[in-house]
Order: C-alpha cells, then sequence, then structure tokens
C-alpha cells in the first residue's frame, strides 16, 4: 500500500476544499433554475409512457441513479445507454414516454447522434447540460442548465462537481413530481417491499407496540403525578385510565405548554380535569402501515394500543414504525 506523504491535517483541508466547491456548483445551479425547470416538470408529469434516462460515461452512471429514484418513487422509469439503444434498445420506446437526456458539454457524439432518431418517434425531449448553445439542446425540446464554475477535481478535469449537480437535479425533479402525484408512505412502501422499512410497515403493530412501562396514571390521581409520569415516561404523553385500566383521556408535552400559556395548572386537581377525553387509539391487530397512516392523517407521534374493551396494553412511537427503532426510549429520557 502507498504510504501518504500528507499529513492528516492537509487531507482533511483537501476534502475541505472539495466538498466547498461541490456545495459552490449546487448553490450555482440553484441561482440558475428558471422556467425550464417548471415545463420540464409539467412535461414529465404528464408522461403517460416513462420517463427513459440516457447518457454516457459518468453521466450515464449518474442518469442509471436519477432513473431509480424516478422509479421508486411513483414515476416509471429506465436508463437507455444511447450506443444500445442505436443497436436495437430502440425498440423499448412508446410514443407516449419522455426522454431525459444527460451530457455536461451537450457536444457527446454518441448520445446526440440517436436524438434525430428519439424524434422521429415523437417522444419530448429534455436536456441537462452546462450549455444551452450546445448541438444536444438545439435538438432538445426544453433544456434545463446545470453548470457549475468549476469541477472539484485539482485538475479541473474529472467530472465532480457537475455530476453532485445533475444527481441534485435529478433528485429536485423526483421530489417535486412526488409531491404532484400526492405521493405518500403507503406508496413508499408499495414500491419498496423488499426493503427495511417496506418489511417493518408489513409487521403487525403487536410486533413494535412498548408493552412495558406505559406512562399511565388512575383518573383519580392529581395532575402533578400525571406529569411526573409524563417527565418520566420519555415518550411526550401520559395516558389516563379508569380503575379497570380502560383509556379515557390523554395528556401531551402539548397540552402541557397549552395549560402553562393559558395559566390553567392547578396540580392538587384531578388529571381528569385536564385529559383530553376519548382519544384516538388503535388495537393490536392494526398493520404498522395502517397505524402510520392513521398518525400521518391525525398528525401525532404516539399512539395508544388497547384491546376491543378499551383495556390499555401499550403504545407505539412513529420511530418504532420508521425504523429509528434502534433508537431506544428509556424511563430516563428528558
Amino acid at each position: 500500500m502507498a504510504a501518504l506523504t500528507e499529513s492528516r491535517n492537509e487531507w482533511l483541508e483537501l476534502a475541505r476544499k472539495v466538498l466547498d466547491v461541490e456545495i459552490e456548483g449546487i448553490e450555482a445551479v440553484k441561482k440558475d433554475l428558471d422556467g425550464s425547470f417548471c415545463l420540464a416538470l409539467e412535461e414529465m408529469a404528464g408522461c403517460k409512457g416513462r420517463i427513459v434516462i440516457t447518457g454516457i460515461g459518468k453521466s450515464g452512471l449518474i442518469g442509471r441513479k436519477i432513473a431509480a429514484t424516478l422509479s421508486s418513487t411513483g414515476s416509471p422509469a429506465f436508463f437507455l445507454h444511447p450506443v444500445e439503444g442505436a443497436h436495437g434498445d430502440m425498440g423499448m420506446l412508446t410514443r407516449e414516454d419522455l426522454i431525459l437526456a444527460i451530457s455536461n458539454s451537450g457536444e457527446t457524439d454518441e448520445l446526440n447522434c440517436i436524438i434525430p432518431s428519439f424524434r422521429a418517434l415523437g417522444v419530448k425531449i429534455i436536456a441537462l447540460t452546462s450549455d444551452p448553445d450546445s448541438a444536444m439542446a438545439a435538438l432538445s425540446d426544453i433544456v434545463i442548465r446545470v453548470r457549475v464554475p468549476r469541477e472539484a477535481c485539482t485538475l479541473n478535469l474529472a467530472p465532480t462537481a457537475s455530476t453532485t449537480a445533475v444527481l441534485a437535479m435529478g433528485d429536485a425533479l423526483a421530489v417535486c413530481l412526488m409531491q404532484s402525484k400526492h405521493f405518500e408512505q403507503k406508496d413508499f412502501k408499495r414500491y419498496h417491499p423488499g426493503g427495511f422499512l417496506g418489511q417493518r410497515l408489513r409487521k403487525n403493530i403487536l410486533e413494535l407496540m412498548h408493552a412495558g412501562n406505559i406512562p399511565l396514571v388512575s383518573t383519580e390521581e392529581n395532575l402533578e403525578a400525571a406529569l411526573n409520569v409524563l417527565n418520566s415516561g420519555g415518550f411526550g404523553v401520559v395516558f389516563v385510565a379508569d380503575k379497570t385500566g380502560t383509556l379515557s383521556g390523554i395528556i401531551t408535552d402539548g397540552d402541557v405548554r397549552r395549560m402553562v400559556c393559558k395559566k390553567h395548572l392547578d396540580f392538587a386537581l384531578p388529571v381528569k380535569n385536564f385529559m383530553t377525553s376519548d382519544p384516538l387509539r388503535v388495537n393490536p391487530d392494526f398493520s404498522a402501515a395502517a397505524v402510520l397512516d392513521i398518525m400521518e392523517e391525525n398528525t401525532v407521534t404516539v399512539l395508544p394500543i388497547v384491546d376491543n374493551t378499551g383495556k390499555v396494553l401499550g403504545l407505539i412511537h412513529l420511530h418504532d414504525l420508521l425504523g429509528k427503532g434502534k433508537y431506544k426510549f428509556s424511563n430516563n429520557s428528558a
């Protein structure tokens, strides 16, 4: 293994300079954003076929990532290598598809040679390039300029900042398309059945809920006792139950803040005077995905789990559903 001649501090300094140049490039692209982005987005949102990304070399590698991101977020897409396209793979295209062509210079011969054939099929072409006056731009219907001041490479040659900027632009398009299509967690789960989140959301809530040390007080206890349990529980809530253990109400951190602001705190009064009665709850036979939908719809982060009689069995936190679960809640949480 070759020995590093520079000191660790020198390598760290160079690494920071590289990251600064990458950030500078994205900032430049951000400032250049204009109506062309919106036009491209409208075409992509209205595409009845697939979004076909094409490019060669480093641009092709970035294109594969953009295609994967689009497909996994609700916009069917695939990558087409321009050379393979010229040798028969264009047969995969239909008139309802849309082309997203990537070339930093806009003068990539292998790509520009096939674009007229794309046009002959009647598909729209969106170009991502640093040069809006390039040959590829002239062959395209819409041009999004992705131009960085310099590469992060010390020779200013290797595609570094420019490829990062194109990748970021692809992410911007994908996220905007997600928003336009109202793509939600349940949709993400559908497209990621083998991923960690997909596997987690397929579980029954019984497998994920907290069943021990539930922050629970009786309706007859006073507010001070309830707040002590809320503070030590680490979940930001305290459940209130009657003598049979049936859920009667809930108090959250937010409720306490509102009490303080309204000066309605009297620690000696029964907690039932302050609780939110008949709170939202779920049964243990719910799936994690269904519970996540309920949480998102009602903007809550914790739900009580109750049996058919309303008796409190446990609770589920949003973090448990989204897989931050190696993150452990404890009674020592602040």
